[in-house]
């Protein structure tokens, strides 16, 4: 009698080993944030996360985070496309003693960030620090408070470029920093205001930042090239002031 309980116990055990695992759940392609959600929730559009952190986990690659009202959602890493968009929405990212968004994703990665508010108390690093990936685009967003970079574009990953369209970069130490290798910034319709030691810089000899129909204005240096770094006005819509020039001019055809 024993044999045979014995033998019914070992069956059930190898029928357990043998039954397909619970499947976890499915990153979803949008997810949605709310300033009354919370992380616990699978963030969809009737029950949100709280932050884009909890939501970023819960989003497929190459998906879209968006905002559904008022909040402020905290700090980020970003390790692979995905879009944060918020639209006519306050969507802050509040941070003290450290970077807003880090972007640290592959070559192939295109990253967006739309519509966000990033305040850094005067004491936070970077606004948005990429230390790796292809693309990244910066549309609609206020960047004010850092201790270092508004934008700090320092990819690993030779020949990133950063697209920063219609935003405003102001009161950090400095506005648009392109750096590492062969890198690109490109600057379009965008206010960098008041920054207390330089609008945009170049730094290295493969790095270039081109602006166009945008605002440098009111620091000691409005354009810093530092070892061999290039900066291009494209058109003579630009105004700039403080110390430094331009490398060249593309006039308009």
């Amino acid at each position: 009698m024993r044999n045979v309980i014995w033998i019914a116990a070992l069956l059930c055990g190898v029928g357990a080993l043998l039954a397909p695992m619970t499947p976890a759940h499915a990153q979803a392609t949008r997810t949605w944030v709310s300033g009354v959600g919370d992380d616990a929730n699978p963030c969809s559009r009737t029950a949100p996360c709280k932050t884009f952190a909890g939501a970023i986990s819960k989003t497929a690659p190459a998906g879209e985070i968006n905002v559904l009202d008022p909040g402020g959602f905290g700090a980020v890493t970003i390790t692979k496309s995905i879009t944060i968009r918020a639209d006519h929405v306050e969507a802050g990212v509040l941070v003290s003693g450290t970077n807003g968004i880090v972007v640290s994703a592959a070559a192939t990665d295109r990253v967006v960030l739309e519509g966000l508010d990033i305040e850094g108390l005067g004491t936070g690093l970077n606004g948005i620090n990429v230390v790796a990936g292809g693309k990244v685009y910066v549309i609609r967003c206020a960047i004010r408070g850092f201790t270092q970079n508004g934008i700090n574009m320092a990819s690993s990953t030779s020949g990133g470029h950063l697209f920063v369209h219609n935003s405003f970069i102001y009161r950090n130490a400095g506005g648009v920093n392109v750096q590492g290798t062969a890198n690109i910034g490109s600057i379009t319709n965008t206010a960098i205001l008041s920054n207390t030691s330089f609008g945009v810089q170049a730094n290295g000899a493969s790095n270039i930042v081109g602006v166009q129909t945008s605002e440098i204005n009111d620091s000691p240096t409005g354009i810093s090239l530092l070892n061999g770094g290039t900066a291009v006005s494209v058109g003579p819509s630009n105004l700039v002031t403080g110390a430094g020039a331009f490398t060249s001019t593309i006039v308009f055809k």
